[in-house]
């Protein structure tokens, strides 16, 4: 059975509400819970950095996500610069510190939509594109017009408003955020984040509330729901059974996908946090591993110790030139 793209169904008067909604909410940025409130579509630039135009570092078939994303021909991973969190331990701190990559037009993000949907992927994966949503969605717009129909995956931090995500309605199909933290002090701490939880799990509910619980075909690629990320931190087990406790009392846990993640290495400047300048360690791992399963959520895990294999992607090699080959060395999690 064929699952058409929630998008295809759009009106182009809805197209056209949803794009004026997002660009309103640019135009005083509250795109993220930082509100700062600069008119980006003035090239003003906020706590992110971003300007107007989207910067993308790198578009290609990716075999390193979760199976039911990647599937047997790739994920179309389209990597955005900037970010509007800025982790002090970020993997991918070439793009969201660094701010590699070059400049797209919407047209040229659609054709580049359009050339992954050719390659055989099995969705769209927007990563880290929450301060450019009103670009992506002209850009979605314009490549639904010439035919892309697989689905969308919104692969974010979890730090979203609220009032953006209901404009995604109907866009986004699969939704792919991150619980990074259980408590406010870590979010606080490492990412300059004190409202990260309140507004992370507003979003959790608000995704779940749109698209419901992570759906595959009969190829066991994934075409409709939710699944939430959890990166595992050194010493940080009690902030990720507090993400637990959550879940459980918010969600039938039957109904709840979870990855578990746990490649967390030492990167930018965790140096300066002695606390996290080490890797995390089998029993720190298999304790958040064995509370997930046993509380009877669907989990992702990755091996402990596999942390070298293929996780780290860099961004100074792949440019953002071409959509040439797919990615190396990937070690994807796997379902319990």
């Amino acid at each position: 059975m064929t699952h058409t793209a929630s998008y295809c169904y759009l009106s182009s008067q809805e197209w056209d509400d949803k794009i004026a909604g997002l660009s309103r909410i640019a135009s005083s940025c509250s795109l993220c819970p930082r509100n700062c409130g600069v008119n980006r579509l003035e090239n003003k630039r906020g706590f992110c950095g971003a300007p107007d135009q989207m910067i993308i570092s790198s578009i290609f078939p990716h075999h390193g996500e979760e199976p039911p994303i990647s599937g047997n021909n790739g994920s179309g991973t389209v990597f955005f610069s900037y970010c509007t969190l800025k982790c002090c331990f970020c993997q991918n701190y070439q793009i969201s510190h660094e701010y590699e990559g070059r400049p797209y037009t919407n047209e040229e993000l659609a054709d580049a939509m359009l050339e992954l949907q050719n390659k055989g992927c099995h969705n769209i994966n927007l990563v880290t594109s929450t301060h450019y949503m009103h670009r992506v969605v002209a850009s979605l717009k314009i490549a639904a017009a010439k035919g892309l129909s697989i689905p969308v995956v919104y692969n974010s931090s979890g730090y979203e408003n609220t009032s953006v995500l209901e404009l995604l309605n109907g866009i986004i199909d699969i939704y792919l955020p991150d619980m990074k933290y259980g408590n406010n002090v870590f979010a606080t701490k490492y990412s300059k984040a004190p409202d990260y939880v309140e507004r992370n799990r507003e979003a959790i509910r608000t995704m779940f509330r749109q698209t419901g619980s992570l759906r595959c075909d009969q190829f066991d690629n994934a075409y409709r729901g939710l699944c939430i990320r959890h990166l595992v931190l050194p010493g940080a087990v009690d902030s990720s059974l507090q993400i637990l406790d959550f879940l459980k009392a918010t969600f039938d846990p039957s109904d709840i996908s979870v990855s578990l993640m746990s490649q967390y290495r030492p990167l930018y400047n965790a140096v300066s946090f002695p606390e996290i300048n080490r890797m995390i360690t089998g029993d720190e791992y298999n304790r958040v591993k064995d509370a997930f399963v046993n509380a009877g959520f669907q989990v992702f895990f990755q091996e402990i110790g596999e942390q070298d294999k293929g996780f780290i992607i860099d961004f100074t090699k792949r440019k953002s030139e071409a959509l040439t080959g797919d990615d190396s060395g990937s070690n994807p999690p796997t379902l319990i």
